[in-house]
């Protein structure tokens, strides 16, 4: 008999614990996979007591989403080399500037057969004035295949049952497969697509434009406004797949990935809440991590600095006039008021995109 399937989810955040509850209660339905699913945990301390202590004790993570159980077969563990050591299937779910370390502390330590699947909405910079996706990193570091699972998934309401859809990206169909019986649920519905980059792609640019979302929310600027930012958010989105990451398919943005991933998030997601207090309140994106996020970091303020390196360093700043705002807005070079005035100068072209394949 074939060894099961072992399955490692790295991080334990909100959206990491929504997604160990699917995982897990995967994890003994089918019988490939092994029951036991290991949960790496930043460890903190929690009114005196250990967060893995509380998280295996209870089955809740009451710091990052309290009011829900956890499958009894995910177990928290503070030690990530630990955790992932006999792992066949790694899930990356934590901020993206932890990435690059968690690969040192993993490589060689894991099986070699192993795969990644990131969740993770972000981008790093690459040297030479680039980015970098993280799927790309992941591989680079660990030297293991590295899929991705992108969508329009609020962590709460994933949480909570409610019904949403995801896109995983990843290259080899037959595996695809195996990745879609671990994360689909009768509410988490999974669409498998070759097209791994446009999918990680959209995850990352998404939070950019929801950050302008919520400036227009801050601003009072009305519902009409708000469809100007998504749709040119958009457009700026396929432009940007189109020039780095040619040959991606264009029915990609139409997918969970693309844009409900975007409508969703310039509707209810982290990024649009604390952008729109960042216009009310006049205080800094740092300041309104600490008294809104509870510790955790808002990716939308990172993205659009990665992404505008890039764009400076190739002097393309204004072939992407909303990601360029955006960015400027967080940084203090450009006021909240003067966005309206950025996207009403948009070129006024009919854009074709080249080389995206056509539905």
């Amino acid at each position: 008999m074939a060894d099961k399937i072992q399955v490692c989810i790295i991080g334990s955040g909100n959206w990491g614990s929504a997604i160990a509850k699917i995982v897990g209660a995967n994890a003994t339905k089918f019988p490939e996979f092994d029951d036991r699913v290991n949960m790496y945990v930043y460890e903190e301390m929690i009114d005196g007591k250990k967060l893995t202590e509380i998280i295996n004790t209870t089955h809740e993570n009451i710091k990052y989403l309290p009011g829900h159980q956890l499958p009894p077969n995910v177990v928290a563990v503070p030690d990530i080399v630990q955790a992932a050591a006999t792992a066949d299937i790694l899930v990356f779910v934590v901020p993206h500037q932890f990435v690059k370390n968690f690969c040192a502390s993993l490589l060689g330590k894991i099986k070699p057969t192993a795969q990644a699947i990131s969740l993770i909405k972000g981008f790093d910079k690459a040297e030479g004035g680039g980015i970098d996706l993280i799927s790309h990193i992941i591989t680079r570091h660990l030297k293991i295949p590295c899929s991705v699972l992108m969508g329009a998934n609020l962590a709460n309401e994933v949480a909570e049952g409610k019904f949403c859809e995801t896109t995983i990206g990843c290259r080899d169909i037959k595996y695809g497969k195996v990745l879609k019986d671990i994360f689909q649920a009768d509410h988490f519905r999974v669409s498998v697509v070759d097209d791994v980059d446009a999918t990680e792609v959209c995850g990352a640019l998404k939070n950019i434009v929801a950050c302008g979302a919520g400036f227009m929310d801050g601003l009072n600027s009305g519902d009409n406004a708000k469809a100007a930012v998504i749709r040119i958010g958009l457009m700026e989105m396929i432009r940007f797949v189109d020039i780095f990451y040619p040959g991606s398919k264009l029915g990609t943005f139409f997918e969970s990935c693309g844009v409900a991933d975007l409508i969703t998030t310039c509707y209810g997601g982290r990024n649009r809440k604390v952008s729109e207090a960042f216009v009310k309140t006049g205080k800094s994106i740092a300041e309104l991590e600490k008294e809104m996020l509870g510790g955790q970091k808002l990716q939308g303020p990172f993205t659009a600095e990665e992404v505008n390196y890039m764009l400076k360093n190739k002097n393309m700043e204004d072939k992407f006039p909303l990601f360029t705002s955006i960015h400027k807005i967080c940084i203090g070079e450009l006021k909240a008021t003067q966005f309206v005035e950025s996207i009403r100068n948009q070129p006024d072209h009919v854009y074709h995109p080249s080389q995206l394949i056509p539905l």
